[in-house]
């Protein structure tokens, strides 16, 4: 079963764009201190408990404690900050998120067919 990989830096940012020129990356932007984003991680573990797509990475980033990377990402990828935030990167771009109660298991499992 897959897993998120929590990643810190600015290089392992990096690395994840570069992986998504190969295969798709769910980026899950997480707020450990907040209850919505709590909601929203437990959906994004059920998909990947259920159904995810084997041949995808998924990572997180913590908005709190690693906020510079978190920042970076977003502007990186020219998509808003947003926490909770699922971003799905393909080709090095983002080509797909949503954010908030909007993150949904079969929202995951229909962005990542």
């Amino acid at each position: 079963m897959p897993t998120f990989t929590q990643i810190t830096t600015s290089e392992q940012l990096e690395a994840a764009i570069r992986e998504s020129q190969d295969r798709p990356v769910l980026l899950f932007k997480h707020s450990t201190r907040c209850p919505i984003s709590a909601g929203a991680y437990a959906e994004a573990k059920r998909y990947l408990e259920k159904t995810p797509n084997p041949d995808a990475s998924y990572v997180l980033i913590h908005v709190v404690e690693d906020r510079p990377v978190s920042l970076e990402a977003a502007d990186r990828l020219g998509v808003e900050h947003a926490s909770p935030q699922a971003i799905l990167l393909k080709e090095g771009r983002a080509v797909w998120n949503v954010s908030h109660s909007r993150i949904t298991s079969s929202a995951l499992r229909e962005a990542l067919s």
